[in-house]
């Protein structure tokens, strides 16, 4: 595979209550185009600071160090598309559903009003939204959890991104709309090309997604390998926890759900 980011040295600090704390340390990592790749660990874990750092969203009191090479043009705005874990947090209350997928595709890709809405409409059907003519005029107070995140998943996709960061996107739903929503991811990341970056702190709802999946704790990466390679023979303990916290997790079933070999 191509590389598309290279990740060197990354650090990040925070100052709280006039101490630094390190969220990030040290870390390297390569990205490769393409490729679908679980990022996770517990709460606190520095896996979400990375997605931040990543798509250049950490507050700028954030103290940064190492870098991020990009092997593409840089991405942009219209480049990287964020799902955050709260579509409640990222969607306007006052703003409809059309107008608010419309100024994406207006914004980032130069399209007329008409046109915008229109694709608007188009994004909807991709995230297979139960019907789309009346979502579309619907407010996202109107809409289900696992509704408002599909439409913040079109919001993402809209100006087409190269890179797609889920981050904890389907910690807030319950266990049949996370099921629904990682399908509706695979398949979104499949059709478009996408490289894919997907953060959780679940490791069976990552090895169901991802083709390689990186351990994060206390702001260290502390594992990186194949999802065959992580699942079957982690050589860390605090993986080996994570697993054992999923009893009877299977992990030909798993592989066999994300189109890996098993």
């Amino acid at each position: 595979m191509t590389v598309l980011a290279s990740i060197r040295d990354l650090a990040v600090t925070h100052r709280r209550d006039g101490i630094e704390v390190a969220a990030l340390k040290n870390v390297t990592l390569d990205v490769q185009a393409g490729e679908r790749l679980a990022i996770i660990g517990e709460s606190g874990s520095g896996k979400s600071t990375l997605a931040l750092a990543i798509a250049g969203l950490l507050p700028k009191s954030a103290r940064i160090g190492g870098s991020i090479e990009w092997f593409a043009p840089p991405l942009g705005g219209r480049d990287i598309g964020f799902v955050f874990q709260d579509p409640s947090a990222s969607l306007d209350p006052v703003m409809s559903v059309s107008k608010q997928i419309a100024e994406v595709v207006h914004t980032h890709l130069g399209l007329g009003w008409p046109a915008s809405r229109a694709k608007a409409r188009t994004l909807l059907e991709r995230v297979r939204l139960p019907d789309p003519d009346s979502a579309l005029h619907a407010f996202p107070h109107q809409l289900s959890g696992g509704q408002k995140q599909r439409v913040a998943i079109a919001a993402a996709i809209a100006a087409g991104p190269k890179l797609l960061i889920a981050d904890e996107a389907t910690s807030a739903l319950d266990t049949i709309v996370q099921a629904e929503i990682v399908a509706l991811i695979r398949r979104l990341v499949t059709e478009d090309g996408m490289t894919l970056l997907f953060i959780s702190h679940d490791i069976a709802l990552a090895a169901e997604l991802a083709e390689r999946i990186a351990v994060f704790r206390h702001g260290a990466l502390v594992e990186l390998g194949t999802t065959r390679q992580i699942i079957d023979a982690p050589s860390q303990a605090y993986t080996r926890t994570l697993l054992d916290a999923h009893i009877g997790l299977d992990a030909d079933l798993l592989l066999n759900r994300s189109g890996l070999p098993a």
